[in-house]
């Protein structure tokens, strides 16, 4: 059976009718495409249409990189970075300050669009945490930017970034196949609290600053373990904390330092109409998958960054003793937080 065109044509204005009224009655997807078209308005405006599409076109590489990268900053504990950082430095070759800056810069975007949906949603987090590790957090950026990052050689800072997130591999596998009761907020709140909690911060600003992520599944690993925290409390928060981080990161190498100039200027701006849309859409998707199938993704995600490392980074015996040293201290410091009661409240006789 033929449909008349004029069917075909109603159908078509019902689809998109419903399609704009769901997004308008959703107070989180509202927020997500004001926030999309304010970015992409801006982005056009800064720099004529024909160059934005010359550069994308030109940068493509950059752009798909983001896509998933984006997604994943968005929805997991993992940063864009985490994507980003390894596939800029193995795959395209990009020397790995350039690939930091341009994470945190990009971060700075995609993280912030996921934090507004993330709060547009009424996603529960925990704000005294943010508050006390996004203060640290500052300030270990600028201490791994001006004093670790110019003497660590390049080979160690990408191996680094590996064995962290091997790490927390282990850890997550560990929280999906023993699970603990977990708390919807941190029970005790107080000067030891707050005192930790910057402290962490300061660590994972230091490794972002030399790897362009670490602050959220750093200070994730802090809340879930020290501190009891659930995994769908302690995500969000990650990703709201990195969105800190991230932006406090660009604007330091941006206007103190000044080296976010050419080519990372450009990668940037040819993943900025990618993130703005893919970390929203992360955060929601994430929001709607369970906790199996997220440890599955970031599991995996690790995987092929391990092995990518394994394979394309040239080890010498130097960096392979460096890598399994830091490697252990990861682990180490995961595994006690986990067996540690330092920060959970002691049981009323």
């Amino acid at each position: 059976m033929i449909i008349p065109l004029k069917t075909r044509i109603k159908s078509l204005n019902n689809f998109f009718a419903q399609l704009v009224k769901s997004i308008f009655l959703s107070r989180s997807l509202r927020i997500s495409f004001l926030c999309t078209l304010f970015v992409w308005t801006l982005w056009l405006t800064i720099i004529s249409p024909n160059q934005a599409i010359t550069n994308t076109i030109a940068n493509w590489e950059i752009a798909i990189t983001m896509v998933f990268g984006s997604m994943v900053a968005g929805g997991t504990s993992m940063g864009g970075g985490a994507v980003a950082f390894p596939v800029l430095t193995k795959y395209l070759q990009v020397p790995p300050h350039e690939a930091t800056v341009f994470s945190l810069a990009i971060q700075s975007i995609g993280m912030s669009a996921a934090s507004l949906t993330i709060i547009a949603m009424k996603t529960k987090v925990e704000w005294r945490f943010i508050r006390w590790a996004s203060c640290g957090g500052i300030l270990g950026i600028i201490l791994g930017t001006f004093l670790l990052e110019p003497i660590l050689p390049a080979k160690a800072i990408k191996m680094s970034f590996t064995m962290m997130i091997s790490s927390f591999a282990i850890l997550f596998l560990a929280l999906n196949f023993t699970p603990r009761k977990r708390n919807t907020s941190i029970l005790n709140w107080g000067i030891k609290e707050q005192i930790i909690s910057f402290i962490v911060g300061i660590i994972g600003g230091v490794i972002s600053s030399l790897v362009c992520s670490g602050m959220d599944i750093f200070c994730f690993s802090v809340m879930v373990l020290l501190f009891g925290l659930c995994e769908k409390i302690s995500t969000p928060t990650s990703v709201i904390l990195m969105a800190i981080n991230a932006i406090a990161g660009f604007l330091l190498h941006n206007f103190l330092i000044g080296d976010f100039v050419e080519p990372v200027v450009n990668y940037w701006l040819a993943a900025i109409p990618v993130v703005v849309v893919g970390a929203p859409v992360g955060a929601l998707l994430c929001s709607l998958l369970n906790h199996k199938t997220i440890t599955a993704l970031v599991v995996t995600l690790i995987f092929i960054e391990l092995a990518s490392s394994l394979l394309l980074i040239p080890l010498s015996a130097k960096l392979i003793y460096f890598s399994i040293f830091l490697f252990i201290i990861f682990s180490a410091t995961y595994y006690w937080m986990y067996q540690s009661t330092v920060c959970i409240p002691k049981r009323k006789p």
